[in-house]
C-alpha cells in the first residue's frame, strides 16, 4: 500500500496531533486564578503576588490607585503586588485640588 490518504479536494490529510496533556491549561486563567506569569492569565489580566503565591489580577483602569517604584527591582518585594496601568496610562501622583499637594496617592493618569 504505503498511498497517502487524500481528502475530497486532492489534498493531503495531515494525521490528527494528540490532545494536550490534562495538566496543561487549556485556557487563560480569569481573575483570582492560580499562574506563573502574565501570559497565563486572559486578556486584560496580569500575573501578581498574592500572598506567597501568585494570581491573575486585573490591569489597572483610569484613576485606579497604582503603584509608583522608585527602585527597580522593589516590585518584587510587595506581598501583594498590583498590575501595571492599561495601555495609555501611567502611574503618576494624584493631583489634588487644593493650595498644598499633602496627597502621596498615585493613580493611573492619561498621558
Amino acid at each position: 500500500h504505503g498511498a497517502t490518504e487524500l481528502d475530497e479536494i486532492g489534498t493531503e490529510v495531515l494525521p490528527r496531533r494528540t490532545p494536550a496533556p490534562a495538566w496543561l491549561p487549556t485556557a487563560k486563567g480569569e481573575e483570582g486564578d492560580f499562574c506563573l506569569r502574565s501570559s497565563d492569565c486572559a486578556a486584560g489580566l496580569c500575573c501578581a503576588r498574592h500572598f506567597w503565591s501568585k494570581i491573575c489580577k486585573p490591569v489597572l483602569r483610569e484613576g485606579q490607585v497604582c503603584t509608583r517604584h522608585r527602585r527597580k527591582g522593589t516590585h518584587g518585594l510587595e506581598i501583594f503586588q498590583r498590575c501595571q496601568c492599561a495601555e495609555g496610562l501611567a502611574c503618576r501622583l494624584q493631583r489634588e485640588h487644593g493650595p498644598a499637594d499633602t496627597s502621596r496617592l498615585h493613580t493611573c493618569q492619561r498621558y
